[in-house]
């Protein structure tokens, strides 16, 4: 393949991984706690080798080198609900996941059959000893902004917030949620308050990602043109060289 149609395909290639992105965050712009997806952008050389004996001729050709997470906070919202909580500040909720436990900023709990706070996928919300929440059944509670939630003027627990040192730290493992590449880098926070009856919104800006979305989308139609026109020259240039012959 020359060169005009692989740097297309590289191209073609780049810009799929990046609607896929855009529409994950497009369809998560309603989902509170939700930290945008972002594409970083690199370029690899290969070698155009006609001759075996003959070095080949560099080019380079664009793709998408990672994804990173963006970490910026979302805009608190006014809900309500004693369950939901939000945080002001940089930390995170520590909540037990299926295969160990996991950080999230989403704050959008419930009470279960049980009586346990959880998060909206099941996930139970943890306390500062590392256990799960439990609440007295039908009684209404309140949660301080250090965390700590009282019944009947009673102290339940405390919820367990860990602050992070260097987003580096954090994997997204799904959703909302996060893992930790390294255990050492959560610490009990210091600078993050409890809002109850609030939430974070997704720090997806709706507009500007729908424009970014068009964007991509003609980008792709162009490139896809140029291999359409690539491969017509190169039909064309066959027909020449067997004529010629």
């Amino acid at each position: 393949m020359d060169g005009i149609l692989t740097a297309a395909a590289s191209g073609m290639r780049a810009r799929m991984e990046s609607l896929d992105l855009l529409a994950n965050n497009i369809a998560n712009q309603a989902t509170a706690g939700y930290k945008a997806d972002r594409e970083a952008y690199t370029l690899y050389s290969a070698f155009d080798v006609i001759d075996p004996s003959v070095e080949g001729t560099p080019r380079q050709s664009p793709l998408i080198q990672d994804n990173w997470t963006d970490f910026s906070p979302g805009t608190l919202q006014a809900t309500g609900d004693p369950s939901h909580l939000a945080l002001d500040g940089p930390g995170y909720f520590r909540v037990r996941g299926p295969a160990g436990d996991l950080l999230t900023r989403a704050g959008g709990f419930r009470v279960n059959a049980n009586a346990t706070l959880t998060t909206a996928d099941g996930y139970e919300v943890l306390s500062t000893d590392g256990q799960p929440i439990t609440l007295q059944p039908n009684v209404p509670f309140t949660i301080g902004r250090d965390g700590t939630i009282t019944q009947r003027g009673e102290t339940v627990a405390t919820l367990q917030i860990q602050e992070v040192n260097g987003n580096q730290a954090l994997k997204k493992h799904h959703g909302t949620y996060f893992q930790l590449n390294d255990p050492n880098a959560a610490q009990p926070a210091t600078k993050t308050g409890v809002l109850q009856g609030h939430l974070e919104g997704a720090n997806v800006a709706g507009p500007e990602s729908s424009v970014r979305l068009i964007e991509v989308l003609r980008q792709f139609e162009s490139l896809q043109k140029a291999i359409q026109i690539g491969g017509e020259m190169g039909r064309r240039a066959d027909e020449i060289a067997r004529v010629g012959s």
